[in-house]
This record gives structure tokens, C-alpha cells and sequence, in this order.
């Protein structure tokens, strides 16, 4: 049955040739009806969140000029999808929401500050695909730009925290740490030290013997930061959240975290779901220079980023995806074309009483293969108006996965219909 599929079967590939036209770029998606639905399920829980907390949405093109995108993000700007178009010029597909942000904020330099935005849309990044990670996915970003306050940073962290928890996640924490911290090393230090949790110390200490650092310097540089205090800045961070009343087991310092973009200033995080095997879901922090990159005006910001895509994974994996229904609860069938006037009326008499219905679009097919179609699909009820039901003013109510029937009067089955 088509309502019992989950959004994983519907992710099982399709043989074609490499290359075919029916086959997509490796790294890019469809998604077909039950993963549609799924991804909307979770699209609808996180904009209800994240608009409680007074964040507005925000779009911006999928396209930009390069050279607004370059120079932002270190040695991941390899992974820009850059190209030349019939004009000429450099473009490139947005890598991330962050500096396009950025660029909004500096050209509407009217916008109420602090200016409190959310933006869903894709990005693209030329890596090499692998789970939880595509070359097309969606990012779920939200900011406050132009407030320097610890109140902002607290209040990104309870929103990530609050999104979570209303998508039904119990087992997750929120790692945060200060780059305060990693303020005497250099930037490639510290991206090596970011993928501490990835691959362990012993990588890490042989990658940054290959940056200059002695194997002694590199053990003790380790430890040093696992022995680490908060600094100020998160003692302050952490009294905010302590007294917002956010949940203390969901959040804790980790001095190791390091979170690899150059842009980051002051406090960051990341958040991680116990179990999920993917990485962490979603990760942000304060970064109050880059926007200056593009006006001389100051600008501070703060802001967090789902993984859009490791989210409705990990969802999956701990079973919070409600099972798939289509939308039509209902399918009026036509049981001969000189009735399709009737089925016509009573089809749009269920959608203007606000209910999901779908007519037969082949009046001359039998009855049986129309039942068979709303089956197939999953349509949980079929009508029929036979030239008995007209006569009497009746209708029959098939429910499909019983078989079971019953004559009703048009205000009754508009009753049950409507019943959840």
C-alpha cells in the first residue's frame, strides 16, 4: 500500500546507465511524494519555532557574483560551484546563507536593527557525496544582526534547542565553545583541531606536525585545550541561558570545539543528536567582522544553520516521521459518464467544505479499476454515485482498506469525512 511506504523506500535508487536522462548528477535528488511530505512535516515544525521566537523570513537568489562569495569561507571555498555565464561574468551558486545575508545587510542598511532573520533554501557545494552530505541540500539558517549583546547568542542557542525539542528529539546537546580560546593559534591550526571529534587525536596531532607543530607541542596544545576554562564571554553566555530557563542537560561547554570558518569571532556551537552517526545537525556562532567585509560599518551578528538534510535523517532514524498519507482523503469516482455531472457537484461541494478530494479524471474506466487507483494510492475513502444513490438522494461510502460500505445522506458523509 502507497500509505505504508516510508521516506527512505522512496530513496532507493533507480538502475539507469550512467549518464541516462533519466538518472540525475551525482549528488543531486528527487524527492517523490512521501519524501516530499516528510520534509514539509519538519519544515513546518522548525518555521512555527523559529517564528515564535520573532524571526521573519529571508530569501536570496541562487546565484551571486563570485567575488562576493570568495574569500569568505578558507580552504572550503575549493567546494564554490563557480562558472563564467553568456555575459561574461563570474558567478557562483550560494555555498551557504550566511554571506549572502551579510550582503543583504550592507545594501538595506535601513533594516531595523537588530534585524532577526530566518532563510530556508539549497546551496550548493561541490564535495564529494557521502551520508548526510550532498552537493544540492537545504540549510535552515537563523540570525540577529546588529547587536553585540550576549542576550542574542543565548537566544540563538535556545531557539536551535526549542526547534529540536518540538521535532521530538529527547537525546541531543548543544556543544559551545569561544574562539577566544584558539586566539594565539593560526586559522589552519585551528581547522585542523575542528575535526578532533571526526578522526580522533592521533590524526590530529600528525596533521598539525605537518602544519610545523613538534609531536610534544601538539599533545600539549591537545590537552592544554581539553583543560580549558570558560572564558568570560561564556560565563556570562551560560548565566543567560541558566536564567531563560533552558534546559541545562541540552547544552555544554566543550573547549575542543573549533568549528573551521574563518568568519567566527566570539562564542560557537554545534549541535549533535545522540545515536545519529551523521555528524552534528547544525552549527553556528558570532561572526562580527563579516559583514563589514562589505560596508565600513560595524555590524555585529550571531546565527545558527541546520543541516537540513542530517536533520530528517537522524528524524527518521529515531522514528518521528509520521507515516505518509496523500493529501486527497477522499476519491469521488464516476460510475458512468452520463452521472459526471453529479460526481462533479459532489467533488467540489467536499473541497469548498474544506475537504481533500480528487474526482475520477477517466469517466469512461470501470468502477473497479477507479477503486483500484485510490487503493494503490493510499486514499483512505472512495464515493460512488450510481444511478441508484441519485435517485435516492444517498451516497455510498467505500473505506478502502476494509471494504466495508455504508449509505449516507450528503451532510453525513461531509461528517465523516471531516473526522480525523
Amino acid at each position: 500500500m502507497y500509505d505504508k511506504i516510508s521516506p527512505t523506500m522512496s530513496k532507493v535508487p533507480v538502475e539507469t546507465p550512467k549518464g541516462s536522462a533519466l538518472s540525475t548528477p551525482k549528488g543531486f535528488r528527487d524527492f517523490l511524494p512521501a519524501d516530499s511530505s516528510a520534509r514539509a512535516f519538519l519544515l513546518k515544525k522548525l518555521t512555527t519555532t523559529l517564528e515564535k521566537y520573532g524571526f521573519e523570513p529571508l530569501e536570496t537568489p541562487a546565484l551571486e557574483f563570485a567575488e562576493t562569495l570568495k574569500g569568505k569561507y578558507g580552504e572550503e571555498e575549493k567546494l564554490i560551484f563557480e562558472f563564467t555565464d553568456r555575459g561574461g561574468r563570474a558567478v557562483a551558486l550560494r555555498f551557504d546563507q550566511t554571506v549572502p545575508l551579510a550582503r543583504v545587510i550592507a545594501a538595506n542598511p535601513s533594516l531595523p536593527k537588530p534585524f532577526k532573520r530566518y532563510q530556508i533554501q539549497p546551496v550548493w557545494r561541490a564535495e564529494n557525496p557521502q551520508k548526510g552530505r550532498f552537493r544540492e541540500f537545504l540549510q535552515v539558517d537563523f540570525d540577529t544582526v546588529g547587536t553585540s549583546s550576549l542576550l542574542a547568542d543565548a537566544e540563538i542557542i535556545a531557539t536551535a534547542i526549542a526547534c529540536l525539542k518540538e521535532l521530538g528529539f529527547k537525546n541531543f546537546v548543544m556543544k559551545i565553545n569561544d574562539r577566544e580560546i584558539f586566539k594565539e593559534l593560526p586559522i589552519e591550526a585551528v581547522r585542523i583541531i575542528d575535526k578532533l571529534a571526526k578522526i580522533g587525536e592521533v590524526d590530529v596531532v600528525e596533521q598539525l606536525i605537518r602544519t610545523g607543530y613538534t609531536r610534544t607541542e601538539s599533545k600539549v596544545l591537545l590537552r592544554k585545550l581539553k583543560g580549558a576554562s570558560l572564558t568570560k564571554r561564556l560565563e556570562g553566555l551560560f548565566n543567560f541561558l541558566e536564567i531563560s530557563k533552558v534546559d541545562p542537560d541540552k547544552y555544554a561547554f566543550d573547549p575542543t570545539l573549533a568549528r573551521g570558518l574563518d568568519y567566527y569571532t566570539g562564542a560557537i556551537f554545534e549541535l549533535e543528536i545522540e545515536g545519529y552517526s551523521g555528524g552534528s545537525v547544525g552549527g553556528g556562532g558570532r561572526y562580527d567582522s563579516l559583514i563589514g567585509r562589505f560596508t565600513d560599518e560595524p555590524t555585529p551578528a550571531v546565527g545558527f544553520s541546520f543541516g537540513f538534510d542530517r536533520l530528517i535523517e537522524a528524524a527518521e532514524e529515531s522514528n518521528l516521521l509520521p507515516e505518509y498519507q496523500p493529501t486527497a482523503r477522499v476519491l469521488v469516482t464516476v460510475f458512468k459518464e452520463e452521472l459526471l455531472k453529479e460526481s462533479l457537484y459532489l467533488v467540489s461541494k467536499l473541497r469548498n467544505r474544506g475537504i481533500a478530494a480528487e474526482i475520477s479524471l477517466e469517466p469512461s474506466e470501470k468502477l473497479n479499476k477507479q477503486l483500484k487507483y485510490a487503493d494503490n494510492k493510499g486514499v483512505p475513502y472512495a464515493v460512488i454515485l450510481g444511478p441508484e444513490e441519485v435517485k435516492s438522494g444517498t451516497i455510498t461510502l467505500k473505506e478502502l482498506s476494509t471494504g466495508e460500505q455504508s449509505s449516507l445522506k450528503e451532510n453525513e458523509l461531509v461528517r465523516k469525512l471531516s473526522m480525523k
